[in-house]
């Protein structure tokens, strides 16, 4: 029985970044010898076991074979005769393929490490083509390591398209989606991601909406960088730098969707690509079974970014409704990452990175004005029922007035 580091333990430490999971496997036990050892079993697909004392996971080495459609679709064999180098060969990249033992001693039957030197993401064998969660996998390891002059070798590229063309992509179930989407949106340099994807044909295929956007021209005079799907790549990379949360980046992803049904005739004008997105933007967050909070946030931003562009000019009345629309009383985060997709999408334009965004702190001053009608006085006034939901609004549209004036002198 002896057991290994592998995957993303041995490559980061090779990487000199910090190590955050730690995946061991063992070769040459039985799930018998595993549970006379304390083990706990997990997992009802293969033999995975908890340590009796620390509570990390241990798997046995297997074996895989291609079995169905989609990432579930395999049969595994686990057994004390299953090798290191066979258990490392069903993994998806050659950077993931490495292990160590205690000791630290490497073993690197696919040349893991030289391939890491070579900042390149290249698949292990063959086998990397049953996979369809693999195309996800490798767009996600480019967006993390991009920083550090990672890419795809072109071989694999090559499997990815293969791979996007074949429909295995369709059996990918939503939740497996939305995992891998959900940490490369999460990533340093997220846009990197799409462009992956773009480049193996998967985009097509999983977003649509948003591959449609690429060649799509808006005007030069607000957006030097011209295309749309550049744009959102530029709007996803302003995020990461800023740090946003996923529901933001989420946003950000969606929230130009619109454009890409504007007929040609009408480039680079996109008039109420706003609305037209809205049932885009729906269709995705349906498909991927988005969180609740990252629904809600991109279609009040596919909505409503124009406002918070123009924020400045908008008259009172105006400004209520974007308030009452996010329900700023009751729920203030929401509007505060509403601000933030908006600033990201201001400073997504070639060359206007660094532009300031006044508005943003128009929009929170507006909300705190609002916010500080006080109810109670109403009450007092024997205000009730829809009478007292008027007189709230009236109050606030005159504190908003207010508001305004102030801030024009």
């Amino acid at each position: 029985m002896r057991i290994y580091k592998v995957g993303g333990a041995v490559r980061d430490r090779l990487l000199g970044i910090p190590v955050t999971d730690v995946d061991r496997v063992v070769v040459g036990a039985t799930t018998e010898e595993m549970l006379a050892k304390g083990y706990r079993p997990v997992g009802a697909d293969f033999p995975v076991f908890l340590h009796p004392k620390t509570g990390e996971e241990y798997a046995l080495a297997r074996t895989e074979r291609k079995s169905g459609r989609g990432y579930g679709g395999f049969t595994f064999h686990a057994s004390p005769e299953v090798t290191l180098e066979e258990d490392l060969i069903r993994r998806d990249l050659t950077i993931n393929a490495m292990a160590e033992d205690d000791q630290q001693k490497l073993t690197d039957p696919y040349h893991g490490q030289r391939d890491l030197e070579a900042r390149i993401l290249r698949h292990v064998s063959p086998a990397f083509a049953e996979d369809p969660l693999r195309v996800l996998r490798v767009a996600r390891f480019a967006a993390r390591y991009a920083g550090l002059g990672f890419t795809v070798a072109p071989e694999t590229l090559e499997l990815m398209r293969q791979l996007s063309e074949s429909g295995e992509l369709e059996a990918l179930t939503a939740e497996r989606s939305l995992k891998e989407i959900s940490r490369a949106l999460m990533e340093n340099q997220p846009q990197v991601f799409i462009e992956v994807l773009r480049a193996c044909g998967a985009l097509k295929v999983l977003m649509p909406e948003v591959d449609a956007l690429f060649g799509v021209p808006q005007p030069e005079a607000h957006h030097p960088e011209i295309d749309t799907g550049v744009h959102t790549l530029s709007v996803l990379e302003q995020a990461a730098l800023h740090k946003q949360p996923l529901t933001v980046r989420w946003a950000c992803l969606l929230h130009d969707l619109g454009k890409g049904l504007t007929p040609e005739e009408e480039w680079p004008r996109h008039i109420a690509h706003e609305f037209k997105g809205l049932k885009l933007i729906k269709a995705v967050n349906e498909r991927f079974k988005a969180p609740r909070d990252c629904q809600e946030l991109a279609l009040l931003v596919g909505e409503y970014h124009t406002h918070g562009h123009r924020a400045l000019e908008l008259k009172p009345s105006t400004l209520l409704e974007l308030l009452q629309s996010f329900d700023v009383y009751r729920r203030p985060q929401r509007f505060e990452e509403f601000i933030a997709a908006c600033e990201m999408d201001a400073r997504g334009r070639k060359g206007l990175e660094e532009r300031s965004y006044p508005q943003a702190d128009y929009l929170r001053g507006a909300a705190t004005a609002a916010r500080s009608v006080a109810v109670q006085p109403l009450l007092e006034k024997g205000f009730k029922g829809p009478e007292l939901g008027e007189a709230i609004k009236r109050e606030r549209l005159k504190a908003l007035k207010a508001y305004k004036e102030a801030a024009s002198d």
